[in-house]
């Protein structure tokens, strides 16, 4: 249970541009909230953060933080929680590495990272590191399932103000590439369980049999799945694509989430590089191994460790000259789509090519077609269905479509794929066995060395949670409803044999369809091109897509979703859109100073915490103020005050000094709560009459480098300079 000295609303501490823009925000919010008698704190939930929890006997007293990731755990599975949750970094192997120097330049003594670990005590502190990548954050709070859309001020404001759409024509050649077989969806195995269970992973080989992992355990009713991706045929498809590519004249790119699915897709990445570069590693195989070049790491990583042999750099420049065009991060600085594994994230990148009109930069500077390889064939169909749909109809008109809202499943780690600790990278030849405590094998495959096999699962409650979740959205508004679940899927088979005995039984079957994810594309396209709204009720990595997908379609941007967890104990999650540009931003302001982030979705998610913290603890002034926070978020699309991309004019900054004042004039203006009216009136009079000495004070150190004091880890003072540069604001707000 959450003790008296939680504060009544946890903001999180995170990374990149939301943690900059949060030094600005924050005392905004903290300020308001005081008014109301609310407290408002923070959790430390940043990549740095982690790591330091993580390696408390490698550090001095002084420099020893709380694991307040696992106070969160706890906190979201009591009714009290109340947690804003801002987009985190979930590492990829690069990111935590660089991280990792960062905090041992700045004094705290951790270990490095054992990227080939030998001794015992090296594989104990790669599993600690391994344990932080990736997706480690939101598994541990998404105690609910997510309840995602746009808010009705951001798209009454998309479509009063479209965006600019890049052209499809009918002979784009741009596609989706993706396997045909002896992949993830291919060789996928599903079953429900009668009764709570522990299961051995184990692999039969010659060898004898090796225990992969032991002591997962299962409720009654959880679905658990099982399955793999033939290395052999990934490699053939990724040599053929290379080939096809070349000989289409398009770019080549790879798309993956070698963040969220820590383990399968970073090994998937590998396969890619070791492809594009196939004779340089067929010649200097050894060589390469000996320097540590490891292809999951990225052609970056495999360039730096090369960059003083000669002769491995010619075969690379020859090997490079003969390969197709490749996809880039960016031209200008020759970073290709297989540098970084975390570069390139499926749903940001995919729906931003759609969106262009499915052209890429390529090494010239210049856009072309693009092939997008989607080695596995899951969830493939999507994006491939959404290229054929605009290539016959042209682009999406955002001033007359239609939203997209979606409810995915993910509360208590439901379909963790490629991320959850039972994904492996096969050793030898042989046979991987599920096998229950009672000796029943529940699944089985016959692997080769180097396929990827994984498992997953989906808890009953969570998955019935999800649909009556599903049931009160679909009454509240109306709209088309539809369940994205394959029936020639193991999985998703599964799934639909507890859907529908629910929705029976509520008596609302013939309110909601289900569809295979390409078919479901497709019927939500031609439901928002004709202007009307459909819900998505989709799993826990489409719910990842879908919640990129649309919006970045609908609105140019996914970080102005509403995103609300309804936690399962009774307790709410508000979640703030994505981070994916993040890095970009973060760029910019040190470069130039100017910080391009827009907060709107942590006011959205603001307003939203007000009112559940109303609700919950009968607070009458939480819900003045949270209707205030939605009047304010209106004043800020009104009026055109979200930040500029251009050095110069008005950034993050800005906008939250007007959302401040229209937050300020909001509540002053009402006449429900007579006491915060006078004390904003003040308020709301000084923000008006400093305009024009507030707003130059922001734009005054435009232009000029920032130091934030790091990257993963900012010094307080140093950030709050950035961030809060007009001391006449600050006087205001305190």
């Amino acid at each position: 249970m959450a003790d008296s000295n939680t504060p009544d609303i946890i903001y999180t501490k995170v990374d990149e541009a939301p943690e900059l823009a949060s030094a600005s925000l924050l005392p905004i919010i903290q300020r308001f909230a005081k008014a109301a008698g609310i407290t408002v704190g923070t959790k430390d939930i940043s990549l740095a953060g982690r790591i330091l929890a993580t390696f408390p006997d490698h550090l001095k007293d002084d420099q020893r933080i709380s694991d307040d990731l696992a106070e969160l755990g706890e906190l979201v599975k009591t009714p009290e929680a109340n947690v804003i949750k801002l987009p985190n970094i979930s590492a990829s192997e690069p990111q935590l590495v660089a991280a990792v120097k960062e905090l041992q330049a700045k004094g705290f003594a951790l270990p490095d990272y054992p990227y080939t670990p030998e001794t015992d005590e090296e594989k104990a502190v790669r599993a600690k590191y391994d344990g932080i990548k990736g997706s480690a954050v939101n598994p541990v709070l998404r105690e609910g399932n997510s309840d995602r859309r746009a808010a009705t001020a951001v798209k009454n404001y998309a479509q009063a103000n479209p965006h600019r759409m890049g052209e499809w024509t009918a002979d784009s050649k741009t596609r989706v590439a993706s396997m045909e077989g002896n992949d993830f969806r291919s060789n996928e195995v599903s079953a429900t369980l009668g009764a709570a269970a522990t299961a051995k992973i184990v692999l039969e080989g010659a060898s004898g049999e090796t225990v992969l992992k032991e002591g997962v355990s299962y409720p009654a009713g959880t679905v658990v799945d099982a399955t793999f991706m033939s290395a052999d045929a990934l490699d053939a498809f990724l040599a053929e694509e290379i080939e096809k590519t070349k000989q289409e004249g398009v770019l080549f790119s790879l798309h993956m989430k070698a963040t969220m699915m820590k383990v399968s897709d970073p090994i998937i990445f590998g396969h890619a590089v070791k492809a594009w570069l196939a004779p340089v590693f067929e010649q200097f195989g050894d060589k390469l191994a000996a320097l540590g070049v490891n292809p999951n790491g990225g052609l970056g990583a495999l360039l730096d460790k090369v960059k003083d042999e000669p002769e491995i750099m010619a075969a690379i420049d020859e090997v490079t000259a003969a390969r197709p065009p490749m996809y880039m991060v960016n031209s200008d600085k020759g970073i290709t789509n297989l540098h970084v594994p975390s570069d390139v994230i499926i749903d940001a990148s995919m729906p931003a090519l759609i969106r262009a009109g499915g052209k890429g930069w390529g090494p010239d500077g210049k856009e072309a077609d693009t092939v997008c390889v989607i080695p596995d064939n899951s969830y493939a169909p999507v994006y491939d269905e959404t290229i054929k749909f605009f290539k016959e109809n042209g682009k999406l008109n955002p001033a007359t479509a239609g939203t997209v809202q979606n409810l995915g499943l993910m509360a208590q780690k439901a379909e963790e794929y490629g991320s959850h600790p039972t994904t492996f990278e096969i050793p030898e030849d042989g046979t991987v066995k599920m096998v229950l405590e009672d000796g029943t094998v529940l699944h089985q495959h016959a692997v080769k060395k180097g396929d990827i096999w994984r498992s997953a699962s989906a808890r009953k409650a969570p998955i019935e949670d999800w649909v009556n979740l599903a049931i009160e959205r679909q009454k509240a508004t109306g709209y088309r409803s539809i369940f994205w679940l394959d029936e020639t899927r193991a999985h998703d088979a599964q799934l639909i044999a507890m859907v529908k005995p629910i929705l029976e039984a509520k008596g609302v079957a013939d309110k909601f369809e289900i569809m295979a994810p390409r078919e479901a594309t497709r019927a939500s396209l031609e439901t928002i091109t004709k202007g009307e709204n459909t819900i998505a009720i989709t799993g826990n990595v489409l719910r990842d897509y879908l919640t990129d997908l649309f919006p970045i379609l609908e609105l140019a941007t996914s970080a102005k979703m509403l995103s609300i967890v309804k936690l399962m104990q009774g307790g709410g999650l508000f979640e703030t859109g994505a981070g994916g540009s993040a890095p970009k931003h973060v760029q910019q302001l040190h470069e130039e100073n100017h910080l391009r982030w827009d907060s709107l979705g942590e006011f959205c998610a603001l307003g939203e915490s007000f009112r559940f913290l109303a609700d919950v603890k009968g607070n009458a002034k939480a819900k003045v103020l949270g209707d205030a926070v939605d009047t304010a978020t209106q004043g800020i699309l009104d009026h055109d005050r979200s930040p500029s991309r251009k050095v110069g004019e008005p950034d993050n900054r800005d906008s939250h000094y007007w959302f401040a004042r229209y937050w300020a004039e909001a509540l002053a203006a009402q006449s429900a709560d007579a006491e915060l009216a006078a004390e904003f009136a003040p308020i709301a009079k000084a923000l008006a009459e400093g305009e024009a000495q507030i707003t130059g004070e922001l734009a005054a150190p435009q232009g000029k480098p920032a130091d934030t004091g790091g990257y993963y880890m900012n010094e307080a003072s140093k950030l709050a300079g950035v961030m809060r540069p007009s001391e006449t604001l600050n006087a205001i707000i305190g």
